[in-house]
């Protein structure tokens, strides 16, 4: 079989045709789509519902998908074949119809381009090819393997900005996107979300979380400052969302409740009489599961009602600063607490999931006395990926989209992923992060 990408790779994009499927929700694929244009490309984008129509300006390029799951194998095939695509772009790589088209894209030998939420977020996002989290190359790379690449480079660990503010915008756009379904989308008969609750309670949940806003910071301030002035000792849980699909697809556990229960019963069994439990929700907590009532009924069951404490959204830094470990199934902010030196227990696959770094302790075992990580080992995992997948900027803000663009294009037409860049090349595969606009 003919391997397109060999033909089709390099900085002359004139030959690159990009198809791309769902993104973020708001502009940012369109601005990308613009981008690519500018560079020489073709570009046609699938809408599947009124969502995704609303963020994408240009109708000569965009192509409805009206049919149920099982006509997208038979459209997504002529699509590629009738506009001779040589890229496949999207955002997550689980989704049914985004699965299914990696699938048909690999056995076409196409380039396949993922993009997903930074693994060191909120100031970077991910780009890979043809796989992120647990399907990442990084899950296969060996922290030797990074070190002998890094040692070819002698760029700085880029700084952070001090803020994108990413997180009102996401939850605007998430609102905005939900709205247009509910209420715009009967040309889409057949859609079916991706996800098990309906549009409806979607539009309802974020419409109710943008809204709670501001109360929802003052509990959390108040909740964060009851356990910072406390003076016990506290391991930190870091929460997901049920619905989220690192959770689903890359998780050991059937639901929330299952985690739950196995960190309130194991901190029951072995961490200190003094020591405290602090779960602290994922910031886009919508309330679609009861986590406060739960953690109080298991926390009551087991005798510990006195030691748990939950926390909803907001920023980690207050908490990790004090905590004496972090537990995880795999969350993106067990980087965080690697960072500070922080003992971490993770549960399922996650790309920092290197036995460097991550106990492997029985999680009763953990609470009592905690593994610490290998700091040195870790700065330089991280400086791994500064140097590769993590692009500085956001999807949802202005400003992080305009810092994300300066970059995004240049990589996408690279032959190889960020990973073979950095190895072929001894040269980061981008530019260094700006801090001036």
């Amino acid at each position: 079989m003919r391997d397109r990408r060999a033909d089709h790779t390099g900085p002359d994009a004139r030959h690159r045709r990009f198809l791309m499927l769902q993104g973020p929700h708001g502009p940012f694929f369109h601005q990308l789509a613009m981008a690519l244009r500018r560079a020489g490309a073709q570009v046609w984008r699938v809408g599947f519902n009124q969502g995704d129509r609303a963020f994408w300006h240009d109708r000569a390029s965009y192509i409805a998908f009206r049919g149920g799951p099982d006509d997208w194998h038979d459209t997504c095939s002529d699509l590629i074949a009738r506009h001779a695509i040589t890229d496949l772009v999207l955002y997550g790589d689980t989704r049914a119809v985004h699965a299914r088209a990696i699938a048909m894209a690999r056995q076409l030998q196409l380039t396949v381009h993922v993009f997903e939420e930074g693994y060191l977020r909120p100031y970077w996002v991910t780009y890979e090819r043809d796989g992120s989290n647990g399907h990442s190359r990084l899950m296969s790379l060996s922290l030797d393997d990074m070190r002998a690449t890094l040692d070819a480079t002698g760029a700085d660990h880029p700084e952070a900005p001090a803020h994108w503010g990413d997180m009102r915008h996401h939850i605007f756009y998430g609102a905005l996107y939900h709205f247009f379904v509910l209420v715009m989308n009967r040309d889409y008969p057949n859609f079916m979300p991706h996800r098990a609750l309906g549009v409806r309670s979607e539009f309802r949940l974020y419409l109710r979380k943008l809204l709670g806003m501001p109360a929802h910071a003052l509990e959390r301030f108040l909740a964060t400052r009851r356990i910072n002035r406390g003076g016990f000792p506290y391991h930190l849980v870091l929460l997901q969302l049920e619905h989220d699909a690192s959770f689903q697809v890359h998780g050991t556990f059937d639901d929330m409740d299952a985690f739950l229960r196995l960190c309130i019963d194991s901190f029951a069994q072995g961490a200190p009489a003094h020591h405290h439990l602090v779960f602290k929700a994922h910031p886009l907590e919508d309330g679609r599961l009861p986590l406060r009532r739960d953690i109080r009924r298991l926390a009551r069951a087991a005798g510990q009602e006195h030691r748990v404490h939950f926390v909803r959204g907001g920023k980690l830094a207050r908490l990790l600063d004090n905590a004496t470990s972090a537990v995880t199934v795999n969350s993106t902010a067990g980087h965080q607490a690697l960072w500070r030196g922080l003992p971490l227990r993770a549960f399922g696959r996650a790309v920092y999931c290197k036995p460097e770094f991550v106990s492997d302790q029985p999680l009763a075992e953990f609470f009592c006395a905690p593994q610490r990580p290998d700091v040195v080992a870790y700065r330089d995992y991280r400086r791994f990926l500064l140097e590769t997948s993590q692009i500085a900027g956001g999807f949802y803000s202005a400003r992080g989209r305009r810092q994300l663009l300066r970059q995004i294009v240049d990589m996408m037409l690279a032959p190889q992923d960020p990973y073979e860049t950095l190895r072929q090349s001894g040269a980061a595969p981008r530019q260094q992060l700006r801090l001036v606009e």
